[in-house]
């Protein structure tokens, strides 16, 4: 009885929690975070570090040198600067013969990064240079400095500021913490130090260290934080740094720089002259602090005086984390293509998904039943709206026991997903990793008796309150836990699955109501002895990481599909993320834009946020400006709370389903560039999203705009994300010859700022001149439905009337094509010919072809085209011009995109 009374209370309370929005006092500021608040109190060029140099050891991969701190000569460190091919450099810092080992993150890194060759240039008592490349590292022994420089271009400069600092386990706290009280952190290791010799309590072991890079003018990175995507000046006006620590925030605010539910520690420092970025690679709980020169002239003139850039623009960045070892990756750029893709060379990339996971989502919190979920796919036909993948939230489980179906309300899952998969649509199902504490629940009960849960720091199982009341969480460190939760996705024991059911891993931060900051405390013990504080920021890249080892082992010949919530430096490699609880609000969705640009350059470019916002009911106007949004990110899904009224995108009036439908439509023909686009992802490791900065660095226009985004190079979309708009403000970026496409009437117009006018029907998307982009027009009601149409190819022309772009095509679901079962085109026109030749030397029987051809901005005069291939032969084809003259139409080239052709303008 008192458990259940205790149940209830706490229903309640999270009830009111949700209904009042986020509670600021759950969240911990930096004041409230004693290593936070400790190192923040330290003083510049104050720095009693130096290296050791005439104790150097040298060899081909690296360099290691002893490292002292005047204050505590009996303990040494030991620094280790290592070359990786692609322009990076490793910097490690760790205590030698320490009272305890230190945390690095174990999955992080896509495997060992391949070592480059490191060579001594100069050595003395005072400073060492190396070389790798073009690239060299002078390091300076008292105080304790490294340079990073590209060619005799100065990068980057750590410990400018004397800010590093490596508290080590013998090492008392600077400052009294004897009479603080911080309710949501009673697990605290500072607050329970007891004396340097108890071995027991291992005392204050923070890390930090800053980076200046002389004539940066933005930096970018951080994700995942409700901000701009440029970061701003944290060092002044009383701003806490930018927080990273995966937390389960309700309905949460923007504009800030609290912590959300992923952490992806990698920034880029942009100049004109050079871009490099910093990972520092580190699962605590870590804060970042900003000094940009363009927001803080005071502190501005003070650094100039220190490093005599003479007023140049430079940016400072300081990491600082709660434990672990010291390890930071130098991405050398010199761009910031360069950076992010260093930065994909060491975390890896999205394995390329399926096709179906690029269409369009339908969830809400919860459907009701089998019958349900029937209806609602089945007015989506009745509306022609397309859809490719229905959800189902908790409700779904028998008392939110995973791996289990409630029998009343869906008594026959099977059923429901062989009628889901007979109209081309899948599912998706939650599994989170709380597991019910209830006797007889076969999960639970395996997880005790082969001792799979999470500790407390007395070896108990430690329990915390989630969805299904009184939990106990997976340890996914123990390989025994990895080995039994992956064989859980089997049909033998998720009874009524199919290779058509895919999953959503959320709450994984994890999330623990009850717990402090709503998360794990952070003496929680995992496999190894490693204590959650080690590990937190990285808890979720294991859940998922063992999700899809399960989903392959289930399905081996498909493609996984994982949808993830909380997220960490690698994520990538295995789950698509949303933006979380976000708001019916049209502040949320002006967010949406900034937040995945963020993780994109973050590697995270799978990336969406839930249309019309989580939490509320959005008025018409923005949900249907909400659709046309999002679009043009790539993941798409509308999902909602479950005290939200039903907004199926057929519930409305026929104008507004038009104006819905109109937009699904459009992200349903682009399918083939996002398709293509995902596959360079995966093979040369550009984010599939971009922000205007990064194809256009040097426009010092880009640097700030976030309100319009790339899809690729060849598409940009400027979505509408204030109510009543009747006109708006955009920006094409380019060289004064730069042409840009209107996607509405293909209306040429140049680079620069322009209003154009908008209305309920219309937000702006435009072509770049020089592109090619692959389409399938033909409406269909899935993408299971479009796999054998043919495509349309839009030829945006340049201003030397030239184009080029490329397609990709195989299977859609499969890994054949890792057994080069794929088509890989490469299309260019120049001198009024479009031809089209195999990138690699594959092939696939595909049943796709050439059905129209489109030329933007054409030239005059066109009366046909002659089409030559080999099955065809030579055919004269009609053409016409619309209208205004700024398309021209080549009809029915009918060529098999399999083999080499030609189109030639007559």
């Amino acid at each position: 009885m008192l458990r259940k009374l205790s149940s209830i209370v706490f229903w309640v309370f999270a009830i009111l929690t949700v209904a009042e929005g986020v509670d600021r006092s759950l969240f911990k500021t930096c004041d409230q975070s004693s290593f936070c608040r400790r190192l923040r109190k330290y003083e510049q060029n104050q720095s009693p570090y130096l290296l050791d140099l005439p104790h150097l050891e040298v060899n081909y991969q690296n360099i290691e040198v002893p490292l002292l701190n005047s204050d505590f000569p009996n303990v040494t460190l030991r620094l280790t600067l290592t070359a990786i091919v692609g322009n990076i450099f490793r910097v490690t810092i760790n205590e030698v013969n320490g009272l305890h080992p230190r945390f690095v993150p174990q999955y992080a890194l896509n495997g060992e990064p391949q070592v480059a060759k490191l060579e001594v240039l100069d050595k003395s008592a005072e400073s060492l240079t190396v070389k790798s490349g073009d690239n060299k590292v002078i390091l300076t022994a008292k105080p304790l400095k490294l340079e990073f420089f590209h060619r005799e271009s100065l990068v980057s400069a750590v410990n400018e500021n004397g800010l590093f600092a490596f508290e080590h386990y013998r090492t008392k706290p600077a400052e009294s913490e004897t009479d603080l009280q911080i309710k949501d952190d009673p697990g605290a290791w500072e607050e329970n130090f007891k004396s340097h010799h108890d071995s027991k309590s291992r005392g204050p072991s923070a890390i930090s260290t800053d980076f200046t890079f002389p004539g940066a003018q933005r930096v970018y990175g951080l994700p995942e934080h409700g901000d701009r995507l440029a970061l701003r000046t944290t060092t002044k006006g009383g701003q806490d740094p930018y927080r990273l620590y995966n937390l389960d925030v309700f309905e949460y605010e923007l504009d800030t720089t609290t912590a959300l539910y992923g952490a992806i520690p990698v920034i880029y420092a942009l100049g004109p002259k050079h871009t490099a970025g910093i990972f520092w690679h580190n699962a605590a709980e870590t804060w970042v602090d900003i000094t940009n020169s363009k927001d803080a002239n005071v502190v501005s003139s003070l650094v100039n005086l220190v490093s005599g850039s003479k007023g140049e623009p430079h940016v400072d960045v300081r990491f600082m984390s709660e434990s672990g070892v010291l390890d930071f990756f130098f991405l050398i750029g010199p761009t910031l293509k360069d950076a992010v893709k260093q930065y994909t060379s060491l975390t890896g990339v999205h394995a390329l998904p399926q096709l179906f996971t690029l269409g369009y989502h339908q969830s809400r919190w919860n459907y009701n039943d089998q019958e349900d979920v029937q209806t609602v796919v089945a007015r989506f036909d009745e509306h022609n709206l397309p859809l490719d993948n229905m959800w189902l939230d908790i409700e779904y489980t028998e008392g939110k026991k995973y791996f289990t179906w409630d029998q009343k309300k869906f008594p026959t899952p099977e059923n429901m997903i062989q009628n889901l998969t007979s109209t081309g649509r899948k599912l998706v199902v939650i599994i989170d990793p709380h597991i019910k504490r209830e006797s007889g629940y076969f999960l639970h009960e395996d997880a005790l008796k082969y001792d799979l849960y999470v500790k407390n720091k007395d070896g108990t199982v430690y329990e915390g309150w989630c969805w299904p009341g009184a939990s106990s969480y997976l340890d996914f460190y123990n390989p025994a836990t990895r080995d039994y939760y992956k064989k859980l996705y089997g049909f033998d024991t998720f009874k009524g699955t199919t290779h058509d059911v895919w999953i959503w891993n959320d709450m994984n931060e994890p999330s623990v109501f009850n717990g402090p900051e709503a998360t794990m405390p952070r003496d929680c013990l995992h496999y190894g002895g490693w204590e959650h504080r080690e590990v937190h920021n990285e808890y979720a890249l294991t859940h998922t990481m063992v999700t899809h080892e399960g989903l392959l082992l289930r399905s081996p010949h498909r493609r996984p599909f994982i949808l993830t919530r909380g997220h960490f430096a690698g994520s990538q490699r295995y789950s698509a993320v949303w933006t979380g609880d976000n708001d019916a609000k049209w502040s949320h969705l002006a967010a949406s834009i900034p937040m995945c640009l963020s993780e994109a350059l973050g590697a995270m470019s799978f990336c969406g946020a839930d249309v019309g916002g989580f939490f509320h009911n959005p008025e018409v106007e923005l949900l249907q400006r909400w659709f046309q949004a999002a679009i043009w990110l790539p993941f798409f899904r509308q999902h909602a709370h479950i005290d939200t009224r039903r907004r199926e995108s057929y519930l409305y009036t026929e104008e507004e389903i038009n104006r819905i439908r109109m937009a699904l439509r459009l992200r349903y023909a682009h399918l083939p560039l996002w398709y293509t686009l995902f596959w360079e992802q995966e093979t040369g490791g550009e984010p599939v999203i971009r922000p205007l900065v990064y194809h256009y660095p040097a426009d010092e226009n880009v640097l700030d705009i976030d309100n319009e985004l790339l899809v690729g190079h060849s598409v940009l979309a400027r979505p509408i994300v204030e109510p009543g708009e009747s006109s708006v403000e955009i920006y094409l970026p380019g060289d004064k010859k730069a042409k840009w496409y209107d996607l509405e009437d293909f209306k040429l117009y140049r680079a620069g700022s322009h209003r154009l006018p908008v209305n309920l029907d219309r937000h702006l998307v435009f072509y770049r001149g020089g592109t090619i982009v692959p389409r399938k027009d033909r409406p269909r009601r899935s993408s299971q439905a479009m796999r054998h149409d043919p495509f349309t190819l839009y030829v945006a022309l340049d201003d030397l009337n030239s184009a080029s772009g490329a397609l990709y095509v195989d299977d859609y679901e499969s890994f054949d094509y890792k057994d080069k079962k794929y088509l890989y085109l490469h299309f260019n026109f120049e001198k009024n010919v479009l031809s089209s030749k195999l990138i690699d030397k594959t092939d696939y029987a595909t049943q796709e072809w050439i059905e129209r051809i489109v030329i933007l901005g054409p030239p005059p005069g066109i009366t046909g085209a002659k089409l030559v291939s080999k099955s065809v032969g030579t055919v004269t084809l009609e053409t016409f011009y619309d209208a205004e003259g700024w398309s021209l139409t080549i009809r029915k080239p009918g060529v098999t995109i399999r083999e080499p052709f030609k189109v030639t303008l007559i």
